[in-house]
């Protein structure tokens, strides 16, 4: 699990195609205390640490994930939010998180507000009766809350320390971003479809 609240920023340094995998091999801001296996948020994707040494991270990824998240587009040097996963005691200053992206989403519009910003994203079809004003979004990891829902898109607010610690403040309209939706309204909705199609 993860909180949304990223802890850095990482940087691609090398991606390596296999037969049905591929590696990618990413500098995270600390390895202090990792352990092989252990779950790490790149771009909001939960990603499993196969091997590291100093401060590169190496993570095998599958076919299906390069293919519905963003992490199929990303470019050497590139860089990713990262978030290690919560641990017992950790205090939750977002909400939780699964790293299960549901959809990619597109930025319409991306304006400087002040030291801020303000983003519209689209979300894809199937993922819209999920966003919902003032409730909150996994945007490429991190937590934000949802602000106008129009159009089948949504705004976001942004303060500048979110454009500091992360990459968001250097996307662009008409890049990609991952989605995640908050498990609690996701369980509302489909508790809610379930019964109306019931009666």
């Amino acid at each position: 699990m993860f909180t949304g609240i990223v802890q850095g920023i990482g940087e691609l340094v090398s991606i390596e195609p296999g037969n049905e995998i591929t590696t990618l091999r990413i500098q995270v801001p600390s390895t202090e205390e990792l352990q092989i296996g252990a779950s790490i948020s790149i771009d909001g994707v939960c990603l499993t640490a196969t091997a590291f040494s100093e401060e590169i991270v190496t993570f095998d990824v599958i076919p299906e994930t390069l293919e519905k998240t963003t992490l199929g587009h990303l470019q050497k040097g590139d860089q990713v939010n990262v978030e290690r996963s919560l641990r017992y005691g950790d205090e939750v200053g977002g909400h939780l998180l699964s790293g299960h992206i549901i959809g990619r989403g597109l930025i319409t519009k991306a304006d400087r507000v002040g030291d801020g910003a303000q983003y519209t994203i689209l979300p894809p079809p199937h993922v819209r009766k999920y966003i919902v004003s003032k409730g909150y979004v996994g945007i490429d990891g991190i937590s934000l809350t949802i602000g106008d829902v129009n159009d089948g898109g949504f705004d976001l607010h942004l303060i500048p320390e979110t454009l500091r610690l992360t990459t968001l403040g250097q996307k662009h309209a008409g890049e990609g971003v991952n989605l995640e939706i908050d498990s609690t309204t996701m369980m509302i909705v489909e508790t809610v479809e379930r019964m109306m199609k019931e009666s």
